[in-house]
């Protein structure tokens, strides 16, 4: 069996907001700009893909399942998302090496350590 990894779904309650501040934050393209499911890729033929889907309610508790990007620069990478309007989130996560921030609706992702020069 051959799998491809498409996209990962990300409920929302404005996905395209949701979807533009993604846009915004990583540097990525829109493929579909339906108000109900509003896709984002790294490039409009490259794939994975965020796909933002409109659900009623709101985030009510930690993410099962998070995305963590490494930096070449982790405190300037923090900065910049929160400039941006993500905010720092506690998961319980204690004194790490990585930081834990959430996107305007609250969904967590890490910013790892950064990348070690070679």
């Amino acid at each position: 069996m051959e799998l491809e990894w498409e996209q990962t779904n990300v409920d929302a309650r404005d996905p395209v907001a949701l979807g533009r501040w993604w846009q915004e934050a990583l540097g990525w393209v829109v493929v579909n700009d339906d108000p109900d499911e509003f896709e984002i890729r790294p490039a409009p033929d490259r794939l994975p893909g965020l796909l933002f889907a409109r659900v009623p309610e709101l985030k009510t508790v930690k993410n099962r399942l998070h995305l963590d990007f490494r930096p070449v620069d982790r405190d300037m990478e923090v900065e910049r998302m929160l400039g941006l309007g993500a905010s720092r989130a506690d998961v319980g996560q204690g004194d790490q090496s990585w930081v834990v921030l959430a996107d305007p609706e609250g969904n967590e992702f890490c910013i790892l350590s950064s990348r070690r020069s070679s």
